[in-house]
């Protein structure tokens, strides 16, 4: 059994992308929030920009379940390690409701890996199909029919209408999904203007933050004003059964242990971890491990903050930081200290934007210049789960070890006309699924690990553990 009683969840699923689920998942968090219910938020897939809405419309951190990330086996104990003392749980779909890795199928056969689908099934969590009703008559019975019946393990609990044109609308619609077994519980009329804040959160000036809780707040109150809300919570079931993920006992592939005394905070390895709008992408789980495994943990925000003194280890997650490089290269001091402490031995882990930060430059603007890259935003965006297997070995992973990563990002890496720099050696290597070729990606040098890719900690463990342990090396000198 697992370790407390786990809250019921409902899942906003949609067709395709386009028909409203953000706005609809994101609105009902708010509705039930401010209905005196505490609410845990999640998202299927890796994305951690929804997340951010959701945390604004909950007071809760948003949360990722990602079977590609994650482990479908972690799904069940992370959803109920996210959703302790919640009263409910609304997670947002990704994509269509069946679109997963199309080169893995999830167990029932039918839809893709770590599909909204698939997650729904792990904790036995009943789906709201948001449909966007513009041009949709009686026809709309067969839609909702099909998506009901096609795979037997997703149960489709309702229907929520969204962008309706009349009342008439709701009513002919309405009959039609109920004609085939499945109830409308909301009809969300178009006129309302409802926008998703802007989804770049590289521009969250504070502004823009205050628009985002006004939107967010304008989402709340046309869910609770067009959908039935005690029907949403009626709705919410879970069927976990088995463990609760806990981040100081979720150790099954961490084989590496913290040497030293580390129970008091004076004998504990100090991780700095970059923050602010330009460096925002860091999942939840990574400080509950990193407390977990001993560290402390020391924030900085590069544009302005200098590296903590107490630094044993630097982690420099993704974000938006072709949108401050001006900001991130003004600040010469820290970018010294940074440079200065790596070649100290300070040991980094570097994701994407971090990893952009390392480099010489980032749109011709300076950076810390440890890594031989320049790095240039285009248009051109990059995404994808990544079957990566570690090419050389770092002070975070061993050569040969295997995980799954996800990139996501609009810059590249540029070398020189050699393609290599002295000292340079790649940190992943993968094939491409469409062109079939291999690729090689990241910098790793003595102590640092850059790259592209998005690990989340929970899939990878021994990450963490590595991390903690390379800050309490240098910290003890070693």
């Amino acid at each position: 059994m697992v370790d407390a009683p786990i809250p019921g969840a409902v899942v906003i699923a949609a067709p395709a992308s386009g028909n409203g689920k953000t706005t609809v998942a994101t609105g009902l968090m708010a509705a039930l929030a401010a209905g005196g219910r505490t609410v845990a938020p999640f998202k299927v897939g890796p994305d951690f920009i929804d997340p951010t809405f959701h945390g604004l419309a909950t007071g809760r951190p948003g949360r990722n379940l990602d079977a590609n990330l994650q482990g479908a086996a972690r799904i069940a104990p992370l959803y109920a390690h996210g959703s302790a003392g919640a009263d409910v749980s609304v997670i947002e779909g990704v994509m269509g409701l069946f679109d997963g890795r199309i080169t893995h199928l999830a167990p029932d056969g039918v839809s893709g890996f770590g599909s909204t689908a698939h997650v729904a099934g792990e904790i036995g969590a009943p789906v709201l199909l948001v449909v966007d009703a513009r041009g949709h008559s009686q026809s709309v019975a067969a839609l909702v029919r099909g998506y009901a019946t096609f795979a037997p393990g997703t149960h489709i609990a309702g229907v929520i209408l969204n962008q309706i044109g009349s009342d008439r609308h709701t009513a002919i619609l309405s009959d039609a999904c109920e004609s085939v077994g499945v109830p409308v519980i909301g009809a969300v009329p178009r006129d309302l203007e409802l926008s998703v804040p802007s989804r770049h959160l590289g521009l969250m000036t504070p502004d823009a933050l205050a628009e985002a809780q006004r939107s967010i707040a304008a989402m709340g109150h046309a869910m609770a004003s067009h959908v039935d809300i005690d029907a949403v919570q009626r709705l919410a079931a879970t069927y976990v059964e088995g463990r609760t993920w806990r981040a100081d006992t979720d150790v099954e592939d961490a084989t590496v242990v913290v040497s030293g005394d580390v129970e008091g905070d004076s004998e504990r390895p100090v991780i700095a971890i970059a923050k602010g709008p330009a460096f925002g992408f860091l999942y939840a789980e990574w400080v509950e491990m990193l407390l977990a495994r001993g560290a402390s943990i020391a924030w900085f925000d590069p544009r302005s903050d200098p590296l903590p003194e107490s630094a044993n280890a630097l982690f420099l997650p993704g974000g938006y930081p072709e949108e401050h490089a001006a900001e991130l290269e003004a600040n010469i001091g820290t970018r010294e200290q940074i440079r200065g402490a790596i070649d100290r031995g300070l040991p980094v882990y570097a994701e994407c934007g971090g990893y952009a930060y390392l480099g010489r430059s980032l749109d011709g603007h300076a950076m810390v210049g440890v890594v031989a890259e320049r790095f240039e935003f285009s248009r051109r965006l990059t995404l994808g789960y990544r079957d990566a297997v570690a090419i050389t070995s770092s002070p975070m992973f061993e050569a040969g070890e295997r995980v799954v990563g996800h990139e996501f990002h609009r810059t590249s890496a540029v070398m020189g006309e050699d393609n290599e720099a002295p000292g340079h050696a790649a940190a992943w290597g993968w094939r491409d699924t469409t062109a079939g070729t291999p690729v090689r990606e990241g910098h790793v040098t003595q102590s640092i690990h850059g790259s592209y890719l998005h690990v989340h900690p929970a899939g990878a463990p021994s990450l963490v553990s590595r991390l903690v342990q390379a800050g309490q090396n240098f910290r003890l000198g070693g």
